[in-house]
C-alpha cells in the first residue's frame, strides 16, 4: 500500500499555495488591529450643541484678544513701518471669522468620533494652539514685544502642525480644514518678522 504525500499544493510560478486557515487568521487579527487604531466617526449626542460650543469656544478667543488688538491698531500699529504684502487692515477681521469658522468645524468634527487616547490628544493640542493663538495679540499689540511675539507664533505653526497631524489619523476633513490656518499663521510670521526688522 502506498502513503498518499501530503506535499503542498503548488501555484503556476512553482511556490506553494498559502494555507486558507493561515490567511484567515492574519484577516482576523489585522482586523482586530484596524479596530484598535482606527477611529470611527459615530453618532453622538448633542452634537449641534456641540458646534455651537466649538464655535463659541474659538470666536469667544477671537473677541477677547481684539480687545488687546483693537486700541493699538489706529495708534502704535499705524505708526510702524510695513513690508510689501502687508493686508489692509479690514482684511483681517472676515479672514479670521473664516479662520476660526474652520477651526471650530475641524474641532467638532474629531470630537465625534469614537472616544480614544488619540482623540483626547487631539483635542488637547488644538485647546493648546488655541492659547497660543490668544496670546500673540496680547504680546504683540499689548506690550509691543515684537521678538516675543514671533516666539509666539512659531510655537503657534508648531503645534497647529502637530495638530493637523494628529486630527489626520481620525478624519483627513478635519486635517485639511486646518490647512488655510497654518498657512495663514505662516504668513503672519513674515509680516511679524518683517515689522521687528523694519522698527
Amino acid at each position: 500500500m502506498r502513503l498518499a504525500s501530503r506535499a503542498p499544493h503548488l501555484t503556476r510560478c512553482g511556490q506553494p499555495t498559502p494555507d486558507r486557515s493561515l490567511i484567515a487568521s492574519a484577516v482576523a487579527v489585522k482586523v482586530l488591529s484596524l479596530r484598535n487604531e482606527v477611529v470611527v466617526p459615530e453618532s453622538r449626542p448633542h452634537a449641534t450643541l456641540a458646534l455651537i460650543g466649538w464655535l463659541a469656544l474659538c470666536f469667544a478667543v477671537g473677541i477677547v484678544a481684539s480687545i488687546f488688538a483693537a486700541p493699538a491698531i489706529p495708534t502704535w500699529y499705524a505708526a510702524l513701518h510695513k513690508p510689501p504684502l502687508n493686508p489692509p487692515n479690514q482684511a483681517f477681521g472676515p479672514i479670521w471669522t473664516v479662520l476660526y469658522t474652520l477651526m471650530a468645524v475641524s474641532a467638532w468634527i474629531v470630537w465625534k468620533t469614537r472616544p480614544s487616547s488619540c482623540r483626547r490628544r487631539g483635542l488637547r493640542l488644538f485647546c493648546i494652539q488655541l492659547g497660543l493663538n490668544f496670546l500673540w495679540p496680547w504680546i504683540f499689540f499689548g506690550t509691543h514685544q515684537m521678538l516675543t511675539a514671533l516666539f509666539d507664533l512659531a510655537a503657534l505653526w508648531a503645534a497647529i502642525l502637530i495638530t493637523i497631524l494628529t486630527f489626520r489619523k481620525m478624519s483627513t476633513t478635519a486635517a485639511w480644514l486646518l490647512v488655510p490656518y497654518l498657512a495663514w499663521v505662516t504668513f503672519a510670521g513674515y509680516l511679524n518678522f518683517a515689522i521687528w526688522r523694519l522698527n
